[in-house]
């Protein structure tokens, strides 16, 4: 759940500057942040289907899944089981309004540090869980880890990367997240038959990048941008300067002055952002979020194993179906890197739009017509499903995924950068809480009718793309007001001067 983040006003085309073997190295050992929240993504899913963990924490949801006569869809509907995978959300979205401020006082790279810690905490909590509370608070624990990472890493990224791979470079924190979920589809696949540990090992083996990433985050540097920002004006010209491989960093040093200057004559930019020109963005990082959860996809992601034993694959079965579309979203997601810049955000949105309204419809419909309570679907009928949630996860991983945090990136300025992008990631933590607390119980009372759910609200998605979503490719940061908000139909109306009006807080 990634972002780009300019570090500049973008007045130049582009700076001096080489692709240095310190840039990506610290762009590998940040992005972990992003491979830690994917493995969880994927991990939790598989581990709530696997009989041990059921037998152990949850015997009734045990119970009910052995009775053949059981319904399909409500044989995994238990709150606590949902909220095993949800708990981790909500604590991510106070985490993240901690994190920002500790972001903007003391840097991305101590913020990440952080965030390590309570990654390895939250990890050993997990494994070495001996009753349900123990397990919960170590997915609270993790919950934080995660509020930190996705606050801290995507600036880090976007801050010490050259400008012209600033994009690409953010959506592979995104390819990280996907990596991270296919990987935890393949070793719950080889778990799921280890008794009766395996889903210890499953929760376990996030230990590996979470402490990658605890070890190397002391190797790696704060960015120029945060330094500058906080005053160490001599340490960030020496940390531009050995990142970019050249001496002549002038240009892009004086950029970073000036925005850093900017943003300190802000005092508090939670209340800026209640501005009337601070607005649009505001609202389409926020909208942008929510629509990203309400695509279904963590409902998928989450619980992809239980929605393929309910479809009528087997153990073994539904966890490689898992793994097949986390393959199918590791590479669409590089599909991403190579046209978001050439066709545009909106093209592909709108394109997805289509795409996962078409298949959830699909796949409503399937499972309306042909899977009964305590049935199952033919085995053609269970792989079409199949290659149908691969077209959907397609859709989305070139799509909603990267963009949804990529497009509100591009227009928060400095000064209200850390304050706008915590309230997108909390928005996105509170929805996607939402979603995996009451998927189960929606599936048990919806049926077949959760797959119209998700497309209705894609319907939405794709109206408010089209009508109020402005294109944002190749716009520099400080021409958006002018070339984007002022020049749109609707938010023009909030483009007003408003630097030293406190009337327009609230009012716009």
């Amino acid at each position: 759940m990634p972002a780009v983040v300019t570090s500049h006003g973008g007045h130049m085309p582009e700076h001096d500057g080489k692709i240095t073997f310190y840039v990506i190295l610290c762009v590998i050992i940040s992005a972990f942040g992003g491979l830690l929240f994917g493995y969880d993504i994927g991990i939790s899913g598989g581990v709530t289907a696997m009989d041990d963990f059921l037998i152990k924490f949850f015997p009734d949801v045990y119970e009910k899944k052995k009775r053949a006569h059981e319904d399909n869809y409500c044989k995994y509907d238990n709150e606590y089981l949902q909220l095993f995978t949800s708990s981790l959300y909500i604590a991510a979205l106070v985490a993240s309004f901690v994190a920002s401020k500790v972001c903007s006082k003391f840097g991305r790279r101590t913020t990440l540090q952080i965030g390590s810690f309570f990654f390895v905490a939250g990890v050993a909590l997990q494994a070495g869980g001996v009753n349900l509370t123990m397990v919960v608070f170590g997915r609270i624990i993790l919950g934080c880890g995660v509020g930190f990472g996705n606050q801290a890493v995507p600036l880090f990224l976007s801050e010490l990367a050259p400008a012209r791979i600033r994009g690409a470079l953010n959506i592979c924190f995104q390819l990280f997240i996907t990596i991270g979920i296919l990987i935890a589809g393949i070793i719950n696949y080889f778990t799921s038959n280890i008794h009766p540990h395996g889903w210890r090992i499953s929760l376990g083996l996030a230990g590996v990048p979470a402490v990658i990433l605890l070890v190397g985050s002391f190797a790696i540097c704060e960015t120029p941008t945060s330094l500058i920002e906080r005053d160490q004006i001599d340490q960030g010209k020496a940390t531009l300067r050995r990142i970019r491989g050249t001496d002549n960093i002038a240009a892009e040093f004086d950029s970073i002055v000036i925005a850093s200057d900017a943003a300190r004559r802000v005092k508090n930019p939670f209340r800026k952002l209640m501005r009337a020109s601070s607005r649009p963005p505001l609202v389409i990082a926020i909208v942008l979020q929510v629509f990203q959860q309400f695509t279904g996809i963590n409902a998928i992601m989450f619980y992809a194993p239980v929605l393929f034993q309910t479809v009528g694959f087997g153990n073994n079965a539904a966890l490689l179906s898992t793994v097949i579309t986390g393959l199918v979203n590791v590479f669409s997601t590089l599909v991403s890197i190579y046209t978001v810049d050439k066709a545009g955000r909106r093209m592909l949105l709108l394109e997805a739009c289509v795409q996962m309204f078409i298949t959830q419809t699909v796949i409503g419909l399937l499972l309306l017509l042909h899977l009964k309570p305590a049935g199952s679907l033919s085995s053609t009928e269970a792989i079409v499903v199949v290659v149908l949630v691969c077209v959907y996860v397609m859709g989305f991983a070139w799509s909603w995924g990267p963009l949804g945090w990529l497009i509100p990136s591009e227009t928060f300025p400095l000064e209200t950068r850390t304050a706008g992008f915590a309230c997108a990631v909390s928005s996105n933590m509170l929805c996607t809480f939402i979603i995996a607390q009451a998927f189960l119980s929606m599936m048990c009372h919806m049926k077949a009718g959760i797959f119209f759910f998700f497309a209705a609200w894609i319907l939405v998605m794709g109206l408010f793309t089209l009508f109020l979503l402005p294109e944002t490719k190749g716009v520099p940061v400080d021409s958006m007001v002018d070339r984007v908000w002022k020049q749109h139909w609707f938010w023009k109306r909030y483009m007003i001067d408003d630097e030293n009006d406190d009337d327009n807080v609230i009012k716009g």
